[in-house]
């Protein structure tokens, strides 16, 4: 029964003598008691600089949208689904004039000759028919002319009825009322005959017209189904859902018209497009050098510039009472990998001082409202006043106090 007793007496023991050795060490070496490493900062004269961060989104500010053309005039059912045949690949670059997109064209193209033949084909008819009026009126104006001569031979036996008798006198009037009615009677039916051939022609015309309308129309929906960039740039596909996903528009897809297919960006002119809450816009204004990285490529980083704070807020979605304002950043520079609607981190740089010392803020404690260091000297640290300067979320500024080449302790939060 002692023997337990006895092996925890002797372990006690131990431990105990373990912590003598530990406690003995310590006070022959106190540099133990110092952090070193990342425990410890040596101080250096640098630059100091003072930053915002926003989010926003990557914006070009030179861009053509390409969406599939709206067919014009008549079109046959069904045929307002189009069918991309050819597509420029997603970040290929493009010149002004260079093929973006082409839609299957045949339908059209075949409307286009059959209008252009129909047109032709009453071209053809309207031709003929004002051949045959024109024969018809030489007929007629024929008949007329047989028609007035029958009248003023009429005339001329009425002069002769002084020296007829009365029956005779009786059948010239009668020969000359029968003249002149059948000349009335020709003029009419004539002045009809004109109208019905003006009218018959002019529904040939009418046909024609809309023939022409159609081939027109057919060829402008061919035009418009081979879409060229307009500018130089390069390509960002649309992207579509389908089943489960999210992917690039592809050849032998169908499109609606007016659906994006797909966007010409100058990748030398960009922006991004950030919002500000209330509390900080008025950190902001135009001029003001930044820092942009790009979420999907953290290696990326660019040069920017503040372009533009918008004087008026949007209310926010959540409350009314707070309110964001936009600004814009340009990008300096340009990368293959930099497209639009790409979420971006933009430090807009507020402050900058060169060449003072600037320490981390962990290297700094506030000991009875007075700002102190922990200075290592021989392997321990003394405790300094130190006077603050300008001050960031990580570093700050001491304008006395220290002075480069020592090293602080840096206080890490228990």
């Amino acid at each position: 029964m002692k023997k337990p007793y006895l092996a925890v007496a002797v372990t006690l023991a131990v431990v105990i003598a373990a912590l003598a050795v530990v406690r003995s060490v310590r006070a022959s070496n106190p540099v133990a008691d110092v952090p070193q490493g990342a425990g410890s900062w040596k101080v250096a004269r640098g630059a100091f600089t003072r930053t915002l961060r926003t989010t926003g989104l990557v914006e070009s500010v030179r861009f053509h949208n390409v969406a599939a053309p709206r067919l014009i005039g008549a079109t046959a059912p069904g045929s307002n689904t189009l069918i991309i045949t050819r597509l420029r690949p997603s970040g290929s670059r493009v010149a002004p004039g260079d093929l973006l997109v082409e839609f299957d064209r045949q339908n059209q193209l075949k409307a286009a000759t059959d209008r252009r033949s129909e047109h032709r084909d009453l071209e053809e008819q309207i031709r003929k028919k004002r051949a045959e009026q024109e024969q018809a009126r030489a007929k007629d104006d024929t008949e007329l002319s047989v028609a007035a001569s029958a009248v003023e031979n009429a005339r001329l036996e009425m002069k002769k009825n002084a020296y007829l008798g009365r029956i005779d006198q009786e059948k010239n009037e009668q020969r000359l009322e029968e003249a002149e009615a059948k000349q009335k009677q020709l003029i009419a039916t004539f002045d009809l005959k004109r109208r019905a051939a003006e009218a018959d022609v002019r529904i040939l015309e009418i046909q024609r017209d809309r023939a022409y309308k159609a081939m027109k129309s057919a060829e402008d929906n061919a035009t418009r189904m081979v879409v060229t960039s307009p500018i130089g740039g390069m390509v960002v596909l649309r992207m579509v859902w389908r089943p489960g996903q999210q992917v690039e528009i592809q050849e032998g897809e169908e499109a609606r018209p007016g659906m994006p297919i797909m966007q010409v960006v100058d990748p030398d002119a960009m922006l991004v497009r950030v919002k500000v809450n209330q509390a900080d816009v008025h950190l902001l204004q135009a001029g003001q050098p930044a820092r942009i990285s790009l979420d999907a490529y953290p290696e990326l980083s660019f040069k920017g510039r503040v372009e533009h704070v918008a004087p008026v807020g949007a209310a926010s979605m959540l409350t009314t009472r707070v309110r964001n304002f936009v600004a814009t950043v340009s990008v300096q520079g340009s990368d293959p990998k930099l497209l639009p609607d790409l979420s971006a981190a933009v430090d807009v740089e507020l402050e900058r001082r060169d060449n003072v010392i600037v320490v981390p803020r962990d290297a700094v404690v506030l000991e009875d409202d007075v700002y102190k260091v922990r200075v290592l000297d021989g392997g321990s640290a003394r405790s300094r006043t130190v006077t603050l300067g300008a001050m960031s979320d990580h570093e700050v500024i001491i304008t006395s106090g220290v002075e480069p080449g020592v090293t602080l302790q840096r206080h890490v939060a228990q």
